[in-house]
């Protein structure tokens, strides 16, 4: 039972954590319908979501390494461009701030009153007719290099992103849809959205880790490690699938899918 826990809480978070249909909300949806909760739940879905922003940093390793002093620290500080060097850095920074702050403040209330079926039911639709408007409201121009994104555009999609520390509204529709919005094509907006992904979830996974530490033990070893590879091996393939998807298709999918299965939810789900 804990084997196929494992895989299937797995494959859950690849396929969701960077499409906007948010992965929390879908791991608290299936840690319920799969009675598998509590501080080893919890322990478990920190490691898993490490897995997948794993495979964001090796699907975009080269964009990573621009990021970091190889090149010797001068060039580091001074001749960079673009979304590298110090200055990517400090654009990923800025996007992740406004996330940081707030989740210091309010973790332990969001926790508390919106880890729930119901809540995650209400955030699917709210999220989905947000999607909805920013694709009626947004045709498909704008900025296409991630190396052009400017300092207002990165703090916009911070403080967006907030949004998304309620579950169900989906970190990467927040900040597509903020990338939209602050003028960056949807392709470009979601691959700065899986770089953004990053600093922001090992923050807050490495938060979860520390605050649930006491619960690991070496028998879960394995049943950790199918979870961690299955997340990883699902993400890489899902975000290599979605960003050729980008190219042909815009987000209302999503936001249809959301919506078709927020009143599920509400109805009929245990917690809901």
């Amino acid at each position: 039972m804990l084997f196929w826990t494992a895989v299937i809480l797995g494959i859950v978070e690849g396929l969701t954590e960077f499409i906007p249909v948010s992965s929390t909300g879908h791991l608290i949806l299936a840690g319920q319908l799969l009675h598998f909760r509590g501080p080893t739940a919890k322990t478990f879905d920190v490691v898993i979501q490490l897995g997948a922003i794993l495979a964001v940093v090796w699907l975009y390793r080269e964009r990573f390494r621009s990021l970091l002093p190889l090149a010797g620290w001068k060039k580091f500080t001074h001749g960079s461009r673009g979304l590298k060097g110090l200055r990517g850095c400090l654009l990923l920074g800025l996007t992740t701030a406004p996330a940081l702050l707030i989740g210091k403040f309010a973790y332990g209330a969001i926790k508390a009153h919106l880890f729930n079926a119901t809540s995650v039911a209400i955030a699917l639709a709210v999220g989905a007719v947000g999607i909805l408007w920013a694709e009626r409201r947004k045709q498909d121009q704008g900025i296409v290099s991630l190396d052009n994104i400017t300092w207002g555009q990165a703090l916009a999609i911070g403080l967006i992103q907030c949004l998304s520390m309620w579950p169900g509204i989906s970190r990467a529709g927040a900040t597509i849809v903020g990338g939209m919005l602050a003028g960056l094509r949807r392709k470009t907006a979601a691959e700065y959205s899986f770089l953004a992904a990053v600093p922001v979830m090992i923050a807050a996974s490495g938060y979860d880790f520390w605050k649930t530490r006491a619960f690991f033990t070496a028998s879960d070893l394995l049943f950790l490690g199918v979870g961690f590879v299955v997340a990883f091996g699902v993400a890489y393939l899902t975000v290599a699938a979605f960003i050729r998807l980008l190219g042909r298709w815009t987000l209302k999918p999503f936001a249809w899918y959301r919506l078709a299965l927020a009143p599920i939810v509400l109805l009929f789900w245990p917690g809901g």
